[in-house]
């Protein structure tokens, strides 16, 4: 029953289309009155969605190409990869191999994120990595994508404890040029406070699965007591944001910086202990949280939600290390939402839906004012 609850399918449809949420860091959010859609776009915020691609299977992870011309999405449940143009239009470009996903089992891992090298050209520099789910780790592999399909399938950091779920997943590289993972605990909630272990972390790595360097411990850990991170990104000023689903309290948005304690299983959401890393905003799961995936917009945050079922606006704070009243977007009108990510030199947003069935999710384009 513990896991299951974890899970947090949504019990219900929600009929909120715009909520005000007001957040001190580490206290419980306050909701508000439903506003209308017409008052929250004039203080800034999504000002249009449509449909840009449709008939995917759980698209869970996002990754422009460098010309911002398209992006590769990939499929959890199949292992498929798409290549999706601006204009919508996709392209099958292969599969990665090794990917572990049953619904009959609740073996819900799958074929996670995805990260293009930023020198990618098609010639020169082909990398694309993945992060998969097999039938004995999670891992972060490496392919060749030559523009028109994947080959040459190599695995560069291996024995990530998996589980059916809590496999954290995200893939992206950082301003500096290295490669950050998201991991979950496994079930094994000890293992995030382990340093020694990968699990329960967000590491920092090279393009061959080395620990990079300047590391805080030597090892590929970067920071630790995650519980399933699931977001990366970074604001203008080169910091790192996180999200990440927590247990049966709250989930959390984190500021993330190296060597930081995000206390997981100490706490969940805001405590007192010494050496523990407070969040910066926290929801509570039956009130529009369970967060997935974030991508920032000049400086606003914007986080996907599953057992929430919308889209949140969060503006960072004028210290920079926090974040102003939030609102939310599209209450339950598409479902659980997931994959997430800003369109390289547009105000716009491509998100994607989760669960609907196969071939019954959609990517939706959103444009941000």
């Amino acid at each position: 029953m513990a896991r299951l609850a974890q899970h947090r399918v949504r019990p219900g449809p929600a009929v909120i289309a715009a909520v005000t949420v007001v957040m001190t860091a580490g206290a419980l959010p306050a909701t508000a009155a439903a506003a209308p859609a017409t008052a929250a776009r004039a203080a800034g915020g999504p000002s249009g969605i449509s449909t840009l691609a449709d008939r995917l299977t759980t698209p869970w992870g996002i990754s422009f190409l460098p010309d911002g011309e398209a992006a590769l999405v990939t499929e959890r449940n199949t292992g498929t990869v798409w290549n999706v143009a601006l204009d919508g239009s996709k392209r099958r470009v292969g599969t990665v191999p090794d990917v572990v996903w049953s619904k009959e089992t609740q073996d819900k891992g799958g074929l996670l994120g995805v990260a293009v090298s930023p020198t990618w050209d098609g010639s020169t520099d082909t990398a694309v990595f993945f992060m998969e789910t097999t039938a004995t780790d999670n891992r972060v592999v490496r392919m060749s994508f030559d523009g028109t399909s994947l080959s040459d399938y190599t695995p560069v950091l291996t024995g990530i404890v998996r589980d059916t779920q809590h496999n954290g997943g995200q893939l992206a590289f950082g301003p500096d040029g290295y490669l950050y993972v998201t991991t979950g605990d496994a079930y094994q909630s000890k293992l995030a406070q382990d340093k020694n272990s990968l699990n329960g972390k967000i590491l920092r790595i090279t393009r061959t699965g080395e620990p990079a360097p300047g590391n805080p411990f030597g090892t590929a850990v970067y920071s630790y007591g995650h519980r399933n991170p699931q977001g990366l990104a970074w604001d203008r000023a080169g910091q790192l944001w996180e999200t990440e689903i927590g247990h049966e309290t709250y989930d959390e948005l984190n500021l993330v910086e190296p060597g930081r304690n995000y206390g997981w299983p100490v706490c969940e959401g805001s405590c007192s202990k010494a050496g523990m890393t407070d969040p910066r905003k926290v929801w509570k799961p039956s009130e529009g949280g369970v967060p997935a995936q974030i991508a920032i917009v000049d400086d606003v945050i914007y986080a996907s939600t599953l057992r929430g079922r919308r889209l949140w606006r969060l503006p960072i704070d004028s210290t920079g290390k926090g974040v102003k009243a939030a609102k939310s977007y599209y209450g339950d009108d598409y479902g659980r939402l997931r994959a997430l990510a800003k369109v390289p030199g547009a105000d716009e947003l491509w998100l994607g839906t989760s669960d609907r069935g196969t071939e019954k999710d959609l990517l939706l384009k959103v444009t941000v004012d």
